[in-house]
């Protein structure tokens, strides 16, 4: 049986990789060090507290587990603004425990890393679509981050760990189980504002409607997490496929391949809810920008992953409120 270790893995994305790897027959050991993870979300898994730059912790694990094959790095802080006010301790976070942390993942012989990146590194900010030759355009601090991470592991991988960086576009929904999900109460996404306008019954804002999109409404890249989940599973096992020869470090995006508008994401929800949903056209916010979304089949091709409608998603967003704010109040 395989067993890969997930740093961060008491997180949103994180734990819902977990909870994927056990439904495939994969034995996920979680390192976390609980400053933004649930220790709920690694209930019945072996769990590690503590930090990925803390080496003789790493030298345990791998001592406790010879058997781990692999390593799924989603250990990151990860809110734009925050990067903002305190870039310093992002880089440090981000960039310099990930450093140390490859290094213990080096000296203990691990071969093969699955890095958490972001499509955030691309600049989309007028309605384009991306793909993973496309110039790298970072807009803050956290972005800045992952860009740096995915250079220094590309360079570190020639005579270390091989290397695949996994571009996220914009995850939502929860497992389908309802294990696990986004803990914030109020998410600043579209889809989290959208949720929490219907539970209020007032309309949703459609915030900018003179954009250069198909429809005039800013475009985003809305992939299930459980989607997410999937492709990081098909990572796992492909990995040696992937990165063979002299090829030691790639990227893959995974995104939709179309997006989705503000309007087609509002007329998806409201295939889901069971009353109709009020919205009204506003203006842009300040820092608002059309977007962007992938382009490409390579996910397809490389990994035999393709996402499911985004339906799913907000359907197990709406299902995991009552489970979520049931876990908060505890």
């Amino acid at each position: 049986m395989t067993t890969v270790l997930i740093a961060g893995g008491a997180g949103y994305i994180g734990s819902t990789v977990a909870s994927a790897c056990r439904d495939a027959g994969i034995t996920p050991v979680i390192l976390g060090n609980l400053v933004r993870g649930r220790r709920e979300f690694s209930e019945g898994r072996t769990f590690y507290e503590g930090d990925i730059a803390d080496g003789p912790l790493i030298d345990r694990i791998f001592a406790e587990h010879p058997e781990i094959s692999a390593v799924v790095h989603c250990a990151a802080l990860i809110v734009v603004p925050e990067s903002v006010a305190n870039p310093i301790g992002y880089y440090d976070a981000n960039v310099g425990k990930s450093l140390g942390f490859v290094g213990h993942l080096h000296r203990n012989n691990c071969d093969r890393i699955i890095f958490s990146s972001s499509a955030s590194i691309y600049r989309a900010e007028d309605g384009s679509p991306v793909d993973e030759g496309s110039p790298l355009a970072p807009q803050s601090p956290y972005a800045r981050t992952k860009a740096v991470c995915e250079g220094m592991f590309a360079d570190i991988a020639v005579a270390g760990p091989r290397v695949l960086s996994l571009r996220y576009f914009n995850p939502v929904g929860a497992d389908p189980k309802l294990r696990t999900g986004l803990q914030l109460r109020r998410p600043s996404h579209a889809l989290g504002v959208l949720i929490q306008a219907y539970q209020e019954g007032r309309p949703f804002p459609t915030t900018g409607t003179d954009y250069p999109t198909r429809d005039a409404t800013g475009i985003r890249d809305y992939v299930h997490v459980w989607d997410l989940a999937a492709a990081h599973i098909a990572a796992i096992e492909r990995f040696d496929s992937v990165l063979v020869g002299a090829q030691r470090s790639t990227a893959i995006n995974l995104g939709t391949g179309s997006g989705t508008t503000v309007r087609e994401l509002c007329d998806a929800f409201k295939n889901v809810v069971p009353t109709p949903l009020a919205t009204v056209d506003a203006a842009p916010r300040p820092g608002d920008v059309a977007g962007g979304y992938t382009k490409g089949d390579r996910a397809a091709k490389v990994l035999g992953w393709t996402p499911k409608p985004l339906e799913d998603g907000i359907r197990s967003a709406l299902e995991w409120i009552p489970v979520r704010d049931k876990l908060l109040k505890a």
